[in-house]
């Protein structure tokens, strides 16, 4: 059976495709940080061959370890899904360097990590690299800067990375999801709105982020188009997940002087002006 490694399964779009590669017949090693909080996983997937490991993608060398003992236990590294992550909402002037940092350990220097860790077992066995972005990692948005700035430098990291990749027999697929109702806007670190000069743009652009992610798609169904692309036969580098996401990214990709993009932004924020 194949072997697929993923990371961030105790909730959402992590969760959901662990599920959904076990379901397809994939030896499914599913990592997050904090093991107590995998009892949904346990509780749905008992029927699963779920291998369930600890893994803090910003510990390199617990990195380094995991995917070792991967191929030691299943014999081989068939597949990576990078999903670990975290969103982060505040503006230069107020957040910390400590917040940028972080933000950029978890969701650029984690992906690399697991990258590098994993490439030589994925030349072996011909297999695929498939990491999580974001549109936020092509459409920089408001109140987003540390977040967006960390998923830019994924897009960069592997569309560089990918025909040389693909040169070894590695292929590469990066992954754009919008809005996904999970638990991801809980867990990003939000500043409150506050009585500073960016507490009602701020307030704007929250109100605005709640409507979009009332509609959101479900986690499930990103995890099924994951599921796909990790046997598809020969997938695109960049995949948006739904329609929404598609139209969104295509006003930055055709937009070459910046300025469909800040019409389009600056209007989230407007009724805070």
């Amino acid at each position: 059976m194949p072997t697929v490694l993923i990371t961030g399964t105790s909730t959402g779009i992590g969760l959901e495709t662990a599920l959904a590669a076990a379901d397809e017949g994939w030896t499914t090693v599913a990592t997050m940080r904090d093991l107590s909080r995998a009892g949904e996983l346990r509780s749905r997937g008992g029927g699963f061959p779920l291998d369930l490991r600890q893994l803090d993608v910003t510990d390199h060398e617990a990195v380094d370890a995991v995917v070792a003992g991967v191929v030691a236990d299943h014999g081989s590294l068939d597949a990576v899904i990078n999903n670990a992550g975290a969103g982060q909402v505040g503006t230069a002037e107020t957040l910390g360097m400590d917040a940028f940092r972080s933000c950029m350990e978890l969701n650029y220097f984690g992906v690399v990590a697991l990258t590098q860790a994993s490439l030589p077992h994925l030349r072996a066995s011909g297999g695929r690299l498939v990491t999580i972005s974001s549109v936020g990692g092509v459409v920089g948005q408001p109140f987003n800067e540390a977040y967006c700035a960390a998923k830019f430098a994924v897009e960069g990291f592997l569309e560089s990375l990918a025909p040389v990749a693909a040169a070894l027999g590695v292929t590469v697929v990066i992954v754009e999801p919008g809005a996904v109702a999970s638990e991801f806007v809980a867990n990003a670190g939000i500043e409150p709105p506050d009585d500073g000069p960016y507490g009602a743009l701020l307030a704007a652009y929250l109100e605005r982020t709640a409507g979009a992610f009332a509609n959101a798609q479900s986690a499930a169904d990103v995890a099924a188009m994951l599921v796909e692309l990790l046997v598809e036969e020969d997938p695109p580098v960049r995949v948006q997940t739904s329609s929404t996401a598609r139209a969104f990214a295509g006003v930055k990709l055709a937009d070459l002087d910046g300025s469909a993009v800040q019409t389009m932004t600056r209007g989230w924020i407007a009724a805070g002006a």
